[in-house]
């Protein structure tokens, strides 16, 4: 798959990716609108950006400088990889 390269293509892929999060946020807190519903929705979304942010940006600047990913299976890839050789050196 080509890379997308358009600026607005890129707003509106990030735009959509919003959307669609707050949508399913409101849908399951109008299915179980209670406090404890909307403290594990706030977790969960807070723990999957820490978790993106280590894949993409500790990863890349602090771990292997020389690795991009282009996604998240190219994460577990790289996961995988790396392990693969620690064990072939051990």
């Amino acid at each position: 798959m080509k890379d997308l390269s358009d600026e607005r293509l890129i707003h509106l892929k990030g735009a959509l990716f919003l959307l669609l999060g707050a949508f399913a946020s409101a849908l399951l807190l109008y299915a179980s609108p209670t406090l404890q519903t909307a403290a594990l929705l706030a977790i969960a979304i807070w723990a999957f950006c820490r978790a993106y942010y280590y894949a993409f940006y500790v990863i890349t600047n602090y771990v292997d400088p020389t690795y991009r990913f282009s996604g998240l299976g190219s994460f577990a890839r790289y996961l995988l990889q790396r392990s693969r050789s620690k064990s072939d050196h051990a």
